[in-house]
């Protein structure tokens, strides 16, 4: 799907856009210049008593804001194995933000995306684009969607090894900034804007988490002798975290994002270890088909009825855990609906702001790692395995 203008209209729409009339989604050039554009300037916003708690989480914060100017910066130049253009990057930025309904990200990277030349009207740059924004829709609305068919359409219109990572990394990291940006506009009781009649993707089927081989990447991870100074640095800071095998060298063909990433889970490590934090993660794994995700994140007492479905989990949980799981499965499902009725279940169950941030972080980060792993591997049979 391409870009358009409207008749008489100097704005930019996105295909996801194109059945408004022009005067439906007006930009606001402003957006594009705010000085945070991790939290889009929900941050000065907050109250004295949630002062604390954003501080608490500031080195998170922070790395999410370098991970902002890494993976989004002002200029961008490419190269023959990194040949995703600012414009393309935008672009996905925007369809994300569109799936995910956040009016606040949808503005910021519109505005951003609106000054920039389109690529090229060749027949190869528009079967490139409709394609890289076909995906990512799925990708951000469904993750089941995604399977190694649909990754090797990227590698078929000319997308490389490190495209490929960094266009993950990406969608990922969007889905993850909506999802904290709804959690943050909860917290302050912000009014929510949504618009009605869209119908929610289904829940993960339990046959996404039947027993599988272990995790495989589906694209040739980097190999030691042949890795740069900043990819070993960046393997080196993953070296930590509980992550698949080779996952991180796969995702080393990005090695400045990887570094990134890896420091936001590090970051975060600590806060989401709890069994709550763990559940909300468990709970956004089971609905968006991550097995690898949820057999990190879940709690053996709760496995069980998670696979079953949410519905069922909640009805063996207890208090605590169904004001978890509700709040959890609402932020994965419909980030744009979330509100602060969503958060009183928390409230009234005994947790802190801090918990009740944590657990919003836990989720949004879940969102992130579950397309991430989804995407580029799999926990079926190779298929040379099968014969």
């Amino acid at each position: 799907m391409e870009q358009r203008r409207f008749p008489g209209n100097s704005h930019w729409y996105h295909e996801t856009q194109s059945t408004l009339t022009p005067h439906a989604a007006p930009l606001f050039p402003e957006a594009a210049e705010i000085e945070d554009r991790f939290l889009l300037g929900l941050a000065q916003q907050y109250q004295k008593e949630l002062r604390q708690t954003l501080l608490q989480t500031q080195p998170a914060m922070l790395a999410s804001r370098d991970l902002y100017q890494l993976l989004l910066p002002q200029q961008l130049t490419t190269s023959k194995t990194h040949t995703l253009t600012l414009y393309d990057r935008l672009s996905t930025a925007l369809t994300v933000a569109q799936v995910t309904g956040i009016q606040r990200l949808c503005n910021h990277y519109a505005a951003r995306l609106n000054p920039l030349p389109g690529p090229d009207s060749t027949r190869e740059s528009n079967c490139r684009l409709t394609q890289i924004t076909e995906y990512a829709r799925q990708l951000a609305s469904q993750p089941t969607l995604i399977d190694e068919a649909a990754l090797s359409r990227l590698d078929d219109v000319g997308l490389t090894a490190p495209d490929i990572v960094t266009f993950h990394q990406l969608i990922g990291f969007v889905s993850y900034q909506a999802r904290t940006v709804a959690g943050m506009n909860a917290l302050l009781a912000l009014p929510v804007r949504w618009i009605p009649g869209g119908t929610l993707p289904e829940d993960a089927g339990p046959d996404c988490f039947a027993p599988d081989s272990p995790w495989r990447p589906l694209l040739p991870p980097v190999e030691l002798r042949y890795a740069s100074e900043s990819q070993i640095e960046a393997l080196a800071c993953c070296q930590p975290l509980p992550l698949p095998d080779h996952s991180a060298w796969l995702l080393a063909h990005d090695g400045q994002s990887l570094y990134g990433w890896a420091s936001l889970l590090n970051a975060l490590k600590e806060s989401t270890d709890s069994a709550e934090a763990r559940l909300a993660a468990a709970v956004a794994a089971r609905i968006n088909g991550s097995p690898v995700c949820f057999a990190y994140a879940v709690e053996q007492e709760m496995r069980e009825a998670l696979l079953e479905g949410i519905d069922e989990a909640l009805s063996l949980a207890t208090v605590k855990q169904k004001a978890v799981i509700h709040c959890a499965a609402q932020l994965t499902r419909s980030p744009e609906r979330f509100s602060a009725a969503h958060l009183q279940p928390l409230k009234e169950a005994g947790f802190s702001d801090k918990m009740v941030f944590t657990l919003l972080q836990s989720t949004a980060l879940a969102s992130w790692n579950n397309r991430l792993m989804h995407a580029l591997g799999s926990t079926q049979p190779h298929p040379q395995q099968s014969a």
